[in-house]
């Protein structure tokens, strides 16, 4: 049996873009990217804080240290900038792994999406 398990969180960054015109996808800074341990094109599920709205996406690149939180596509409708989200991907693994298994959780600040020291 496998779980599925949360691998990476970046929790209350701010909505900074929403960009109707996109093909779709979130933009994250490359810095919150390697923060959180996520990949590029990795699957993801966003939770918008200020409104409820939950969607599920896939990761691309933005300026490394932009703090560029961009939400694309047809879920710009339902994502404004200054919206605080939070971002998730998870994995797959068995009951042993999962046991002993830390997800990279990252607390970006909410005004500026830079890591905090």
């Amino acid at each position: 049996m496998l779980l599925e398990i949360l691998k990476s969180k970046i929790h209350r960054a701010r909505v900074t873009e929403a960009n109707l015109n996109y093909i779709g996808s979130i933009t994250i800074d490359e810095d919150l990217i390697d923060a959180a341990n996520l990949y590029l094109n990795e699957k993801v599920s966003v939770v918008n804080i200020t409104n409820g709205e939950r969607i599920e996406t896939y990761v691309i690149k933005g300026e490394r240290g932009s703090g560029k939180i961009g939400v694309n596509g047809a879920a710009a409708h339902k994502f404004s900038p200054g919206d605080l989200i939070i971002v998730m991907s998870y994995a797959l693994m068995t009951p042993e792994e999962a046991k002993n298994f830390k997800p990279n959780i990252i607390f970006p600040d909410s005004v500026t999406n830079k890591l905090i020291p």
